[in-house]
């Protein structure tokens, strides 16, 4: 596996991770975190993705041997809307998904290390991420094995209900 950069072209390889990982959660019963609908059947959240193939953000592509999609972290130096500012600069991981086919291969510590390097090549000492933190709590202590420290939390009004979040950062 290597990590490349990406651009507007990955944005269909994005998707696709990312209705990947709706199929695996909704198998499991997890439809809080992102419903049970595809991402690319939804006008409105293939229009947020697409969005990530322009500045501010960096694409960050994990493509195995193949030469296929098996992870993808989306970064910038813009914070979310519902993210609580810092008063410094910071990278924001805005959206980070793998191929729950290789669930336990090491994807997604690969492309959190990727994204500290990317802080540190900038000059930045802060990489921040949330993360859904509803039901079991699981993805949350995913980020802190990964040396993320929580920071606060919050909530996004739903029509579901509310989407509660985690948002965690490390020093880098």
């Amino acid at each position: 596996m290597k990590i490349r950069n990406g651009g507007p072209e990955d944005i269909p390889d994005i998707l696709a991770l990312l209705d990947g990982a709706v199929a695996w959660l909704a198998s499991q019963g997890r439809t809080r975190q992102w419903g049970s609908h595809s991402f690319s059947g939804t006008p409105a959240r293939v229009e947020h993705i697409a969005k990530y193939g322009a500045e501010p953000y960096l694409i960050r592509l994990a493509v195995a041997d193949d030469g296929r999609a098996v992870g993808s972290c989306v970064l910038s130096e813009e914070r979310p809307d519902y993210a609580t500012p810092v008063d410094e600069p910071e990278v924001y991981i805005r959206n980070l998904v793998t191929d729950r086919s290789r669930k336990g291969s090491g994807i997604g510590a690969a492309l959190i290390a990727d994204a500290i390097e990317e802080a540190r090549r900038r000059g930045i000492g802060l990489l921040r991420v949330d993360c859904f933190a509803g039901g079991d709590r699981k993805l949350v202590g995913r980020y802190r094995a990964l040396g993320f420290t929580e920071t606060e939390s919050f909530e996004v009004e739903q029509p579901a209900g509310p989407w509660q979040g985690q948002i965690l950062a490390i020093r880098v």
